[in-house]
C-alpha cells in the first residue's frame, strides 16, 4: 500500500484558537501518534508533530459519536 497516495481520516488541519491540556498517554499510542503525524505531513506537505494532531482527531471523534451528539441535542 501506498501510504503517500492514500487519504486519512485526518485531512488538512485549520488554524484555530487553543488552549493548554497535560495529558498521560500509553509509549504505544504515543509512538503511534508520532507515526500518524509523520504520515500526515508527508500526505499533505506541511510538518506537524504528534501533539498539534491530538485536538482535531478527538474533535473528529466526537463528531462522530451519535450518543454524544443526541446528548449535547445537535
Amino acid at each position: 500500500m501506498n501510504l503517500s497516495s492514500s487519504k486519512l481520516r485526518l485531512g488538512p488541519l485549520p488554524k484555530t484558537e487553543t488552549v493548554k491540556l497535560t495529558i498521560t498517554l500509553t509509549v504505544t499510542l504515543k509512538a503511534d501518534l508520532e507515526r500518524y503525524a509523520a504520515l500526515h505531513a508527508q500526505t499533505y506537505g506541511e510538518p506537524i508533530d504528534a501533539a498539534t494532531l491530538i485536538p482535531h482527531m478527538l474533535e473528529a471523534f466526537m463528531a462522530r459519536d451519535r450518543g454524544f451528539r443526541k446528548a449535547r441535542g445537535a
